[in-house]
């Protein structure tokens, strides 16, 4: 049996999105049916619409997303119908090199749903992440479920499914922050605050916020960061010095993805120290840095993709320090909306006035 559902489709470049019928149909093996309870209005979906990701349209959009299991397909036993799940866009196969050295969180093999979800003419969709979940229902791979406490609410720890992810694991998981590190967030969108978070939970005593925007640093600080820099204003490199002595932060985390950004990073950490990028470049970006401060200043410089996740050990324990006071997932919900506004939303994005806009369903 096929579902018939309203979903949020972004059908050509630049184009506006907009409410489509979408065809789900039942899971087949290794497959899950959910219905969505909430999903996040993640930059990542802006790009698709623009065609920053593929060409591939028409793309269902909506990716950081939890819900309800309604049904799942044969040889699923790790998920079941009743259950509520965070969905993720990186299900592991368990037996690429990666899994098969236990490292599953770098994963070479991810998977999504093998059948497609349709436009109401037949037209088969792209969905966003291997999701798409601007709608009621959507069908994704079991892996892509994370079972979580149904106590927990749904439009908080969804956005665990991308963004917030990604910032808490670049700092806790990534970068390696530990009790008494320095650290500095370039960048404080979602992403960037979510790294603030991550700090502060894995022990650093000093959280330097840098933004151009002074609003934005005022968030910042509400998710733990102990000084901030209006890089507009002051040099970044040099008030990070300032404010760690004279040395440079332990870890520095791009969460922009320039070239200006990742420079100010790499200048602003403490010898031997790591920077962490976690911001999506352009495919256009490049990077010019001389090799003998490379060799001279040691440390690592590492990219962080997903936060290096892993779901099924990061999100049950992400949302009981959520359930227990000691994770504001809250604080990145600036606002509840219907499928009707996406592009708003978007538009909002763009403007840095939200950090988090999530649909309700």
């Amino acid at each position: 049996m096929a579902h018939e559902v309203r979903g949020v489709v972004a059908l050509a470049k630049g184009q506006p999105v907009s409410l489509e019928t979408i065809i789900v149909p039942d899971p087949g093996p290794g497959e899950a049916l959910v219905k969505i309870q909430a999903c996040g209005v993640c930059h990542t979906d802006l790009h698709y619409r623009e065609g920053g990701i593929s060409d591939d349209y028409p793309f269902f959009l909506g990716h950081e997303a939890a819900g309800v299991v309604e049904a799942v397909g044969e040889g699923v036993t790790d998920v079941a119908p009743g259950d509520f799940v965070v969905l993720n866009w990186r299900a592991v196969c368990g037996a690429c090199r990666a899994c098969l050295r236990g490292r599953p969180q770098y994963c070479f093999a991810t998977h999504n749903a093998k059948q497609k979800m349709t436009l109401a003419d037949g037209t088969a969709l792209s969905p966003a992440l291997g999701i798409g979940a601007f709608a009621e229902k959507t069908l994704v791979a079991a892996g892509q479920c994370t079972k979580v406490d149904p106590g927990a609410s749904p439009a908080a720890v969804g956005l665990l499914g991308c963004g917030v992810m990604a910032g808490l694991g670049a700092a806790m998981n990534t970068g390696g922050v530990t009790r008494g590190d320095s650290v500095a967030v370039i960048g404080c969108g979602g992403v960037g605050d979510a790294a603030i978070a991550g700090a502060g939970l894995a022990g650093a005593t000093t959280i330097i916020a840098v933004d151009v925007d002074d609003r934005k640093l005022e968030w910042a600080r509400r998710f733990g960061a102990t000084h901030t820099v209006n890089s507009r204003e002051t040099d970044a490199v040099e008030a990070i010095r300032d404010l760690t002595g004279g040395f440079g932060a332990d870890v520095v985390i791009d969460a922009v993805g320039r070239p200006e950004t990742y420079r100010q990073a790499f200048y602003a950490r403490d010898l031997a120290g790591t920077v962490v990028l976690v911001g999506v470049p352009t495919p256009e970006m490049t990077l010019e840095l001389p090799l003998l401060d490379v060799f001279g200043r040691g440390g690592a410089l590492k990219s962080s993709w997903y936060g290096d996740c892993l779901p099924s050990r990061d999100f049950p324990m992400l949302v009981s320090l959520y359930q227990q006071g000691r994770l504001d997932l809250d604080a990145f919900v600036s606002e509840t909306i219907t499928l009707d506004d996406v592009e708003s939303a978007f538009d909002k994005m763009h403007r840095g006035e939200v950090l988090r806009s999530v649909v309700i369903l």
